[in-house]
């Protein structure tokens, strides 16, 4: 109950960021969509390209973030399938980045610090490689494919840097190379930066409370997939590899849960806005689940972590 507490109280900060893009785009018209251009071709990029240059890589590490995109497109792919029958306009193509991945980075790093420390943050981050390859390549194309052809869709995803930035990073690390330690500040200054847009992007396209839930079958299904199947899914995958393959241990297994139980991806919004492709929607959305994962992620914490 204390490391629920405690948990609870660490992921204020998150929520006032939230209310600061929300003033931002509110009263100083600041542009959602701008921001979301620095976060996708600058930041994450950058992020990712970091982290993958800090993780100690092996084979069975590497796997990892194949493990997690593997599980991100076979959740998304099949609630996408789930929204093309029920909800009825272009939002529909953002359920796979809504149920695929989750808020990983900027609201699953704080937790995943204070739950594994930073040992077992290294580990979480390789694992959370996965999830965002996927928002920067699957998630991304089907999102495009709402408003684009499949030529045009993938020549978007092809222009995206994170994929290249994470091989870059795998290439070099297993190589030996490593960050000059001049461009270390930098790195980390990018990380907190893709912290504070990526919660305030949230914020930003919120511009009424009483139109937060949107489209109510959207809401549902992407709250189904993200807090039902996802975390069923790891539990499932837990289970199965503890008792009949036996390839991770218990900091991974836990890793991959924490993984599952992070609310709607603000990258999610970060691409409808880019894409134009129900920014509202996807900001409401993203904005309900972060709040329910307010106590969503520390009851869940107790039960699997005890």
């Amino acid at each position: 109950m204390a490391a629920a507490l405690a948990l609870f109280y660490k992921l204020i900060p998150l929520y006032v960021t939230v209310l600061l893009g929300w003033i931002a785009g509110r009263y100083l018209q600041a542009s959602g969509r701008h921001i979301a251009g620095i976060m996708l071709y600058i930041i994450t990029p950058s992020v990712i390209f970091s982290g993958v240059m800090a993780a100690p890589l092996s084979p069975a590490v590497i796997l990892l973030p194949v493990l997690t995109f593997t599980l991100c497109s076979l959740l998304g792919l099949a609630h996408l399938a789930l929204a093309k029958r029920t909800v009825k306009d272009d939002s529909a193509n953002l359920m796979p980045l809504a149920v695929g991945t989750g808020n990983t980075g900027y609201f699953g790093i704080p937790v995943a610090l204070l739950l594994f420390g930073q040992e077992g943050l290294a580990l979480y981050i390789v694992c959370m490689l996965g999830t965002t390859l996927f928002e920067n390549s699957v998630g991304f194309y089907l999102a495009a494919r709402g408003r684009y052809s499949i030529a045009d869709a993938l020549a978007r995803v092809a222009r995206l840097p994170s994929v290249y930035a994470f091989l870059l990073g795998v290439v070099l690390n297993l190589g030996g190379a490593t960050i000059p330690d001049v461009f270390v500040p930098l790195f980390d200054n990018l990380r907190g930066a893709y912290s504070i847009l990526g919660m305030m992007i949230i914020g930003m396209g919120i511009m009424s409370v009483r139109g937060l839930a949107g489209n109510l079958r959207f809401t549902s299904l992407a709250f189904f997939g993200k807090f039902v199947s996802w975390p069923v899914v790891a539990m499932l995958l837990w289970w199965l590899d503890a008792h009949v393959f036996g390839i991770y241990d218990t900091a991974v297994h836990q890793a991959i849960f924490l993984i599952s139980i992070t609310p709607i991806a603000a990258n999610t919004v970060v691409i409808a806005t880019l894409l134009d492709t129900a920014p509202k929607q996807a900001a409401g959305t993203a904005l309900l689940s972060t709040l329910f994962a307010l106590g969503f992620i520390p009851v869940m914490v107790a039960l699997a972590f005890p």
